[in-house]
């Protein structure tokens, strides 16, 4: 089981549809790809589960789901009141899998566990009971279940990004080629490299994904051309703009089942093949 985390602390940068896209082609291949939605916008989750998980003010989120998990994790299921009711929380806790958060998408071995909008409520008491392993140990129940995992997360390195890393083997870093990406990126990469001293010795970067790449603009090509001369892991294959992704948002329906033979899918299904044969 392969286990990967797309990470960047800088929002906008396709987070999302890298995480969705590449699970997708997983999936389409034959392999049995888990999709895990850290970030209380859903929106890995809404792209893949569509209505059933877009939450408003009228509706709540879809359960069960990541938040879900996580509260279990503490043992806020139910009273602990009486010493009686505290054990039996543990116990349900214990033997609660985390298969049993998992929600089956409409696309042939592509599945998910959703994101919730409120997830970040729990983060405090998570770190305050040290739970940050708790994901790591959860994913490496489904090694049996799943051949790669792909985990979405906020953009920001807290409690919930952390845990991704330390249970993860890879890591993918979505760029756009501006300034701000760029100078975000040092403290980024510096992040991942504390996890791994600190968490994951077998945390490694994969590589950088290059997303809304204009090849004929001089900029993005200098860009890209200075991470490459400062020895970073950039992938050939890059990612051109196109106003197709928000077709495929709209639609809910991944790309490489949307539009097999437009530029952007094969762009995807060309980074996917570099990154497994890496």
């Amino acid at each position: 089981m392969r286990i990967r985390v797309v990470f960047n602390q800088k929002g906008g940068v396709g987070k999302s549809s890298i995480t969705v896209n590449l699970a997708a082609i997983s999936a389409h291949q034959g392999l049995r790809t888990l999709v895990i939605d850290l970030d209380p916008q859903a929106n890995s989750s809404q792209y893949l589960l569509g209505d059933d998980a877009t939450y408003s003010a009228m509706k709540t989120a879809l359960e069960p789901n990541i938040e879900n998990f996580f509260d279990d994790v503490l043992g806020n299921g139910q009273s602990k009141s009486l010493i009686g009711n505290a054990i039996d929380s543990l116990l349900k806790t214990r033997n609660k899998g985390f298969d049993a958060y998992i929600h089956q998408s409409p696309f042939p071995n592509l599945d998910v566990i959703p994101a919730s909008p409120n997830l970040g409520n729990l983060e405090h008491a998570l770190e305050a009971k040290h739970k940050i392993y708790k994901l790591r140990d959860a994913i490496k129940s489904l090694s049996s279940k799943y051949d790669r995992i792909y985990i979405d997360t906020p953009p920001a390195f807290n409690f919930f990004t952390l845990s991704a890393l330390i249970a993860s083997d890879r890591v993918l870093i979505p760029f756009d080629c501006d300034v701000f990406s760029k100078r975000a990126l040092q403290t980024l990469i510096e992040n991942v490299i504390e996890t791994q001293d600190d968490h994951n010795d077998a945390l490694q970067i994969e590589g950088i994904v290059v997303n809304q790449f204009q090849a004929q603009a001089k900029l993005p090509n200098q860009v890209v051309q200075q991470l490459k001369d400062e020895g970073l892991p950039v992938f050939n294959s890059m990612l051109p703009p196109s106003v197709i992704m928000k077709e495929s948002h709209h639609k809910n329906q991944p790309l490489i089942y949307l539009a097999t033979d437009h530029k952007l899918t094969q762009a995807y299904q060309s980074l996917f093949n570099e990154i497994e044969n890496k």
